[in-house]
């Protein structure tokens, strides 16, 4: 199957409505996709997609992003064991961001540093100054295990 995205129409009214899939890639052809967890709604990551990632999980069903530091495409899980099968697509008005609705294989961990979620701090402010404290500490993993000479 190969899937075409067509060029969004000027037109907001079009975007807005229901009919063809035009997602809007930014200047560097990317679309943010923001992942949760489809059986509580956790916040796992947030990626970014070119239109080849957003292609093949469309068509294979498994979350594919691209890497913006390594300048390439990655399959969510490829190297980790912890994959992400796609219950649930979303898109904003705009077009520009999806949502992604996943459960987790392997360890049911999102995050590289083994965590459930990507979101694993919270930001406090005292004295002046944000610090950030860890929130959840628990690793479903030990990434060094797992990404030993990656």
């Amino acid at each position: 199957m190969d899937i075409q995205f067509p060029a969004p129409s000027a037109d907001k009214t079009v975007l807005e409505d229901a009919g063809a899939f035009t997602p809007r890639f930014d200047s560097a052809g990317l679309v943010t996709a923001v992942v949760t967890d489809v059986r509580d709604g956790v916040l796992l990551m947030v990626a970014h997609m070119n239109a080849e990632a957003l292609r093949l999980t469309i068509e294979t069903g498994m979350a594919h992003y691209y890497s913006r530091s390594r300048q390439k495409l990655w399959k969510k899980g490829e190297t980790s064991g912890n994959l992400q099968m796609v219950h649930e697509m979303r898109t904003d008005c705009d077009q520009d961001v999806v949502w992604i609705k996943v459960s987790m294989t392997g360890h049911d961990a999102a995050c590289h540093t083994g965590r459930r979620s990507c979101f694993y701090r919270t930001v406090r402010l005292g004295d002046g100054e944000a610090t950030l404290v860890i929130a959840d500490d628990q690793r479903h993993f030990d990434p060094k295990t797992v990404y030993e000479g990656q």
